[in-house]
């Protein structure tokens, strides 16, 4: 199974560009994983939020086959603990050709994203910054690869 993540904007702090760079080689280790950065959208001061988020979602949306599985991280999603993704992501492995996780913009994913998705996930019911979201997820990856194969990394 090939598993990609979808960001809109880049990753600008020197601190999460190095973790998540540490994290993506670690996950490949166990799958083919690829980071696809949406460049963030120009002149969006006389954009609304609604315009944004549909500028946003058409390019997420180009990205996208239509047998892929999309799973939005998104705050209304469901919670999970890093045994419970690890056990949902050795499910996907089994039934999932290409696994596309997406991360939205600012004001989160338009009508027509949520529309396309499988499924939404939530980190947490706490808020981070879009770069801090990018780190906890490709840890909480790499936590669940090294959960699926018994290895010592998660202590439960």
């Amino acid at each position: 199974m090939k598993t990609e993540l979808i960001l809109v904007g880049k990753t600008n702090d020197k601190l999460y560009i190095n973790g998540i760079k540490d994290y993506t080689e670690r996950i490949s280790h166990y799958m083919p994983f690829n980071i696809t950065t949406i460049p963030a959208l120009k002149n969006t001061k006389n954009l609304s939020e609604d315009q944004q988020k549909q500028a946003e979602g058409e390019q997420i949306l180009r990205l996208i086959q239509p047998s892929d599985t999309v799973v939005l991280l998104d705050e209304h999603g469901t919670e999970r603990t890093s045994m419970e993704i690890g056990a949902w992501l050795q499910k996907k492995q089994q039934t999932a050709r290409r696994l596309i996780f997406v991360i939205g913009g600012p004001y989160g994913f338009s009508d027509a994203v949520y529309k396309r998705s499988d499924e939404m996930i939530s980190l947490s019911r706490m808020t981070f910054s879009h770069q801090m979201v990018r780190l906890i997820f490709t840890e909480q990856l790499y936590r669940a690869c090294t959960i699926i194969k018994g290895e010592s990394y998660h202590h439960e």
